[in-house]
């Protein structure tokens, strides 16, 4: 069954689709969307550091993610807005990672690969990393929800509660960079983004609970990830460009459903 590519590239899309919905869902609780998009851009010079030191793409773009991630925190409020300081991190890490690229010799790189996927070259190794991250992803999630859930409500709730909100924090950052590492061969850097955003800002509409949120944006996350590789192999499209056009699709779809529903109650 693993030797037809468009089976790899639909347990790959699905995988990804479970590690980024209950996450993507406290990157908008949080408004952490710029937070998301400058992990992903640092991970082109994790790209280059593991190509360069021979070692795995995924180890390289989730550590300098996760760097990238941890520098951010350490840096926020001491002088710098958040947006600032992501955007000048998001950037530099982006331009530092293009130029490290330039100096590879000897190194066969299709760069567009690794900025908007290449799901349907998914191997069966990509699989097990990428469905072993995507199961860490969820048991952090999981073991900490309610801990989460609570800071990312209220601060002084999680105090009183005995909780420490920069613990959560850092736990949503490590959730996010290994994301980001499973991400890269699916949809690639420049929109990882989206894959985190978009299922879980259309879950909105219908969720009604945060847990049933989580399972929506689950669930449309899967449904673009196999929507948009079928899109792609019947109209000869980019794979990982057409998941994230289903998934605005959706999103749409279920806004004008939702404002709909509300304009009748």
């Amino acid at each position: 069954m693993l030797d037809d590519f468009m089976t790899r590239a639909t347990l790959a899309g699905v995988g990804v689709a479970f590690a980024a919905a209950p996450l993507g869902c406290f990157v908008v609780w949080r408004r952490m969307a710029y937070f998301g998009d400058a992990t992903a851009h640092a991970a082109v010079l994790g790209v280059a550091l593991a190509l360069a030191l021979e070692i795995s793409i995924f180890a390289g773009a989730m550590a300098v993610a996760l760097v990238m991630a941890l520098t951010v925190n350490f840096l926020a409020g001491r002088g710098y807005g958040m947006d600032t300081l992501l955007g000048v991190l998001a950037h530099s890490a982006l331009a530092f990672g293009l130029v490290a690229v330039s100096f590879l010799s000897g190194v066969r790189i299709d760069l567009m690969a690794y900025l908007f996927g290449d799901i349907l070259a998914v191997s069966r190794g990509d699989l097990l990393v990428i469905w072993g991250g995507a199961a860490l992803v969820v048991a952090l999630i999981l073991w900490r929800w309610s801990a989460l859930l609570t800071a990312t409500l209220n601060e002084e709730l999680a105090y009183a509660s005995g909780l420490r909100p920069k613990r959560e924090q850092l736990i949503l950052t490590v959730a996010l960079a290994i994301t980001v590492a499973v991400a890269i061969k699916v949809v690639g850097i420049l929109l990882i983004a989206a894959l985190l955003i978009i299922p879980a800002a259309a879950a909105q509409n219908l969720a009604r609970t945060p847990e049933a949120m989580a399972m929506i944006a689950a669930g449309i996350g899967a449904t673009s990830a196999i929507a948009g590789l079928q899109g792609a192999y019947i109209f000869d499209t980019p794979a990982g460009p057409s998941i994230v056009c289903v998934a605005a699709i959706l999103f749409v779809a279920l806004t004008l459903i939702g404002w709909g529903a509300r304009r009748l109650s």
